[in-house]
């Protein structure tokens, strides 16, 4: 083999490897997670405080007619 054969066959073999690498795909997939995952909490806390200060105002005039 000449030394052009050679050296076009290791490039082709780079590119193949970088197109068919998933090394984006996983980063891309971990970052919707993550962003799934902060928006799952961020409704939570917002559910969560919003019946935390009902509660805590309940208690505050239940206490305040003592």
């Amino acid at each position: 083999m000449s030394t052009f054969m050679i050296s076009t066959l290791a490039f082709i073999a780079g590119i193949k490897d970088k197109l068919t690498s998933e090394k984006g795909a996983t980063a891309t997939e971990y970052s919707l997670l993550v962003g799934l995952i902060a928006l799952v909490i961020v409704g939570g806390v917002g559910l969560f405080g919003g019946a935390l200060n009902t509660w805590f105002t309940t208690l505050s005039t239940t206490v305040a007619k003592w």
